[in-house]
């Protein structure tokens, strides 16, 4: 893809927030895939034309997060954590009903490009296991019905509101434009750690 002169200058922006330009290399990375919807060769070679940095730097980050997609993904990239807490609490059943629902393995996407489906690792929300991440949005304390609830009405497009965070979901591409640093104005929306979170730090506080 061509870059217009109005996205270089996005780029610009957001390089010059950085006293080493070097560090820009990953929202420039979420700002290419908010444009095409994963990163393209096309990106690399700006991000280091940019950066003056050679491609295979830029390649070597953006395949060692997994936040980073090589291939098109679907407007709703739906992640299940399968990792030991969230699979013991259901995780590993709600990624096998999820899957044989959308008739698709992991990173595949539906034939409509709606829906992908990711095996994720973790989600680093342990205390609402099992937990699923749409877009980066937190679901917590899923079920097989819930998550089914969710792709469909991703694939519908009125998928429902993330149980923390924004009161509406958004597109894979526009939560990659907010990783990059260009503000949604939807940072005020919502709770971002509820009570199971912030449990520790009472407990903490009482008996110091």
């Amino acid at each position: 893809m061509a870059f217009s002169t109005d996205q270089l200058a996005i780029m610009d922006s957001i390089i010059a927030r950085y006293p080493k330009s070097r560090s820009a290399i990953m929202p420039l990375l979420h700002y290419v895939q908010s444009l095409a919807g994963y990163v393209t060769a096309e990106g690399i070679e700006a991000i280091a034309e940019k950066l003056s940095l050679a491609t295979a730097e830029v390649t070597a980050v953006s395949t060692f997060y997994t936040q980073y997609q090589s291939e098109p993904v679907g407007e709703y990239h739906v992640g299940i954590c399968t990792n030991t807490l969230c699979a013991v609490m259901g995780g590993d059943a709600i990624y096998e009903a999820v899957s044989e629902h959308l008739g698709i393995e992991n990173h595949g996407v539906t034939p409509d490009g709606k829906v992908s489906l990711e095996r994720i690792e973790c989600n680093a929300a342990c205390d609402y296991a099992p937990v699923v991440m749409a877009n980066w949005e937190f679901y917590d304390n899923q079920t097989v019905q819930s998550v089914k609830d969710l792709v469909d009405g991703a694939r519908n497009g009125n998928p429902p509101a993330p149980t923390r965070g924004p009161s509406t979901l958004r597109t894979w591409k526009e939560n990659s434009a907010v990783l990059a640093g260009l503000p949604d104005g939807l940072a005020g929306e919502g709770v971002s750690a509820g009570e199971p979170s912030k449990l520790g730090l009472k407990i903490s506080r009482g008996n110091s």
